[in-house]
């Protein structure tokens, strides 16, 4: 019984895919037609279409080209090619989570008289903090801050919108010269490290990478970012010593 096969034209039909990219495909040696007619046209057998979908089944997946045509001639094994791939997936959700986060704020911040300048300036901004939180940061724990955003939304909102008014009452107690270890330094000192347990969690590195930061950038974080200054860190110090 002869094998049906298709002209590119015909495959391009069945398989929903374009001329153009089944020329491209066999050009990159992903899927070459089996055979041609007698004027030199390609003709594409059953196994050649099977080889179609297997291309397309990758494809969806997000996998590039390159990769899938080492899969398929068996240089790299399934296992290697798919960890790879969802290490690759895993920061493109860190980094879309993040994305969303800073077009949001820009939404809620915005009074509908924003400029080209004013939306350049918060790019800027995102990219500087992006790349800041980056440094200190494992791609794992970026994830997490992510879905706990997306999980916690209101509680972290909440935690954010405390530490404004916490800085501000540390603010005063220092400028009033008060004790550190009397009733109001120590109160002040349990609140200001329940605020960033909150944020930690009771994870070691978390904590451990939150504080190398601050300590790295802190006087950008408190001329960017309202605080804490070093005259505050030190009362919260000798006030939970």
């Amino acid at each position: 019984m002869e094998q049906q096969t298709w002209k590119v034209g015909d495959l391009a039909r069945v398989t929903g895919l374009t001329v153009r990219t089944l020329h491209h495909w066999d050009d990159l040696g992903l899927v070459a037609p089996s055979g041609r007619t007698s004027a030199g046209h390609r003709l594409y057998s059953g196994d050649d279409l099977e080889r179609v979908y297997q291309v397309l089944a990758l494809r969806r997946l997000g996998v590039p080209l390159a990769t899938i045509g080492s899969l398929l001639e068996g240089s790299e094994s399934v296992s290697e090619v798919l960890e790879k791939h969802l290490a690759l997936v895993e920061d493109q959700i860190v980094a879309l989570r993040r994305l969303r986060a800073g077009l949001a704020a820009s939404l809620d911040a915005d009074d509908g008289h924003r400029s080209a300048s004013d939306f350049l300036d918060l790019i800027r901004k995102v990219v500087v903090v992006n790349e800041t939180v980056e440094k200190y940061f494992s791609p794992q724990q970026l994830a997490e801050l992510a879905e706990r955003k997306e999980r916690e939304d209101e509680q972290i909102a909440a935690v954010e919108a405390a530490w404004p008014d916490l800085i501000s009452r540390v603010q005063s107690a220092v400028d009033r010269g008060a004790d550190p270890t009397g009733a109001e330094g120590r109160a002040l000192a349990r609140e200001w490290h329940e605020l960033l347990r909150q944020f930690h969690q009771g994870d070691e590195q978390m904590r451990d990478s939150l504080y190398a930061m601050q300590r790295d950038n802190a006087e950008q974080i408190q001329r960017e970012h309202g605080g804490p200054s070093p005259e505050q860190l030190e009362f919260i110090e000798r006030a939970g010593a």
